[in-house]
């Protein structure tokens, strides 16, 4: 793609030298409209404030003679209101486009891919959005499609729709109450009991926003409107920030997979869960299992 005419938004914060790179590997496919969010320093952190302003200053890379918007905090959200923040105003200024954090370096192919299905899907309220992050072993899938189907977003690399995006919300104290009810989601996790039981657990607390992150309450949001997300057969992404200065993602997970070219033309599946892919990604991703739940339970005792 010489130019893509998909709209662009970067989240970053604290780490120039990774946005540096996803700037770069933006060059490549020179997106006409940049949108900049990037969040506060934290008064606690001495190191912040310089970082945040080099981050900042990185707006001038986007000189490809592209639109470039900014949207930089002055105080520190943290992650779940600060991403949560930008995206809003992202969607604020265009009706659909593609979502980057700074740590997430897509593959060229990403943004073809990305923009073929924005098109194609932009009026079927089924699929809520469209992901980069494939973490099922692309050797056990199916090379008769180029993707599936799932009914748990993944986010690192991911593009939507601002009509979907508006059924997001940070807060979901009442989740029940509010559409998402037993039946619906025993059915999203592919009746699995244990899957069941680590979805509830992971929306309860964050009824008490336990964790400072965004992304359960997206699969919270997807689940409740019967909603499925795009997932690549081939992992069209890379995460580059693993780290003890990580926010979430200190250790590699098993479970990364290699980073691919999409091949195009874009071959088609009917849209429909891939169940299969469903229960390794809860049994082998996120440990929905009966040993996953009283692990998960003890970290977030020993936390407290």
């Amino acid at each position: 793609m010489k130019h893509l005419d998909v709209p662009v938004l970067v989240l970053g914060f604290n780490r120039p030298d990774q946005v540096r790179q996803l700037i770069e590997r933006l060059r490549t496919v020179k997106p006409e409209r940049i949108f900049f969010a990037v969040d506060g320093p934290r008064t606690s952190v001495e190191a912040d404030r310089v970082l945040v302003a080099e981050t900042q200053s990185l707006a001038d890379e986007f000189n490809w003679g592209c639109e470039v918007s900014t949207h930089f905090q002055e105080d520190n959200l943290g992650c779940a209101e600060g991403v949560t923040a930008g995206i809003n105003w992202f969607f604020t200024q265009v009706s659909e486009g593609i979502i980057l954090e700074d740590d997430v370096i897509p593959s060229e192919s990403f943004f073809q891919y990305s923009s073929e299905l924005l098109d194609k899907f932009r009026f079927d309220q089924r699929v809520w959005c469209i992901s980069g992050s494939n973490r099922f072993p692309s050797r056990k899938l199916s090379t008769e499609f180029s993707y599936r189907f799932s009914a748990i977003p993944q986010v690192w690399g991911w593009a939507t729709w601002r009509d979907r995006w508006d059924s997001y919300s940070l807060d979901i104290q009442r989740w029940r109450s509010k559409g998402l009810s037993n039946r619906q989601l025993f059915k999203a996790v592919g009746y699995s009991p244990a899957a069941f039981l680590y979805w509830s657990a992971n929306f309860e607390l964050m009824t008490k926003m336990a964790v400072d992150t965004w992304d359960i309450q997206l699969v919270n949001a997807a689940m409740r409107n019967k909603a499925l997300a795009v997932i690549p057969n081939v992992n069209l992404v890379e995460n580059i920030g693993w780290g003890a200065e990580a926010t979430h993602t200190r250790e590699v997970p098993r479970s990364i997979q290699p980073i691919e070219m999409m091949r195009f033309p874009l071959k088609h599946p009917m849209i429909e869960v891939d169940a299969k892919a469903d229960r390794y990604l809860n049994r082998s991703v996120y440990q929905a299992t009966t040993l996953g739940l009283v692990q998960q339970f003890l970290r977030y005792w020993k936390k407290k």
